[in-house]
């Protein structure tokens, strides 16, 4: 991923990849695709605002089938289906993880009862999912598409919730506290703007300020001139010292002094043996990240 303009663009996309790597692990989806769409999508990726107007191959089958084998002559549906329609596709019941009427039969499926195509096993996780953790999708065919930024990352139809609804999914799975919660609504809200045009991206950013300079004769030559001009504007955004609605909406970059940032210096003098291990017993003795709820909350002070 490209560097961002300011530390709030940069912390945001970190942010949202990481999150990204908890849905994948906590909610079993698999987003693998050919690697051939791999390379394809990079082409695409350096067309002229490609964001907005370009399409990318992406899986679209990133959870187990719930009915159908591989989305051939049947129409597909997963556990994501019951969750756009409310819990009912056609005139077939889906089963959705973790739903009232799949915990309360649960009984009497183990007693060898109940609907067959709606079985489930341990902790309401589907027969299709408990058997596939890796959502393989059927053929390799059929589970990738093309799709615009804005529908993966939102969503498209009934089978692809979009990368951020599953993101928000997981945090409300965590119990995220408010207070995380709040910076990370303002993160995700900002991706999905860019996502979907309502914010330029800074590539096109940079040549519209190229385009618009005095000094810029539309020949291709970037001068020193407009060269330096645009180095100040990027700092100054990343400063937080000019504003830049059309990159960062309505996000306000607190300017940045660099009045106290030395005030403690970093100390590499080497101590003893003892002071180490005061300190390593000090730490030792806290409870682990995995013991805390608040620490399972993903936090940045950006």
């Amino acid at each position: 991923m490209e560097i961002q303009l300011t530390d709030f663009e940069n912390a945001a996309f970190t942010t949202f990849i990481t999150l990204l790597t908890r849905v994948i692990l906590t909610f079993d989806l698999n987003l693998y695709i050919p690697l051939s769409r791999v390379d394809a999508n990079m082409q695409r990726a350096h067309g002229r605002n490609a964001v907005v107007k370009g399409k990318f191959f992406f899986r679209r089958h990133m959870a187990p089938l719930e009915k159908g084998d591989d989305g051939f002559g049947e129409t597909y549906s997963s556990m994501f289906s019951t969750s756009v329609n409310g819990g009912k596709k056609g005139d077939s019941k889906m089963t959705t993880l973790y739903s009232e009427s799949n915990l309360a039969g649960m009984d009497s499926r183990r007693n060898g009862s109940g609907d067959s195509d709606s079985e489930m096993f341990e902790e309401g996780v589907s027969e299709k999912r408990r058997v596939a953790p890796n959502a393989s999708g059927g053929a390799e065919e059929n589970s990738y598409e093309e799709m615009t930024m804005a529908e993966i990352m939102t969503g498209k139809g009934d089978y692809f919730p979009g990368l951020i609804p599953l993101v928000y999914a997981y945090l409300d799975h965590i119990q995220c506290d408010s207070l995380t919660m709040e910076r990370m609504t303002s993160y995700l809200d900002f991706i999905e703007k860019r996502a979907t045009g309502q914010l330029i991206t800074p590539a096109t950013w940079i040549r519209n300020f190229i385009r618009d300079h005095e000094d810029y004769k539309f020949d291709s030559v970037v001068s020193d001139s407009i060269a330096y001009d645009l180095m100040v504007a990027c700092k100054e955004i990343g400063e937080g010292k000019r504003a830049c609605p059309e990159v960062l909406g309505n996000v306000e970059i607190k300017p940045i002094s660099a009045g106290d940032a030395y005030v403690k210096k970093l100390d590499s003098k080497r101590v003893n043996n003892g002071y180490i291990s005061s300190l390593l017993e000090r730490y030792s003795a806290r409870k682990t990240f995995g013991a805390t709820q608040a620490d399972e909350a993903v936090e940045y002070q950006i």
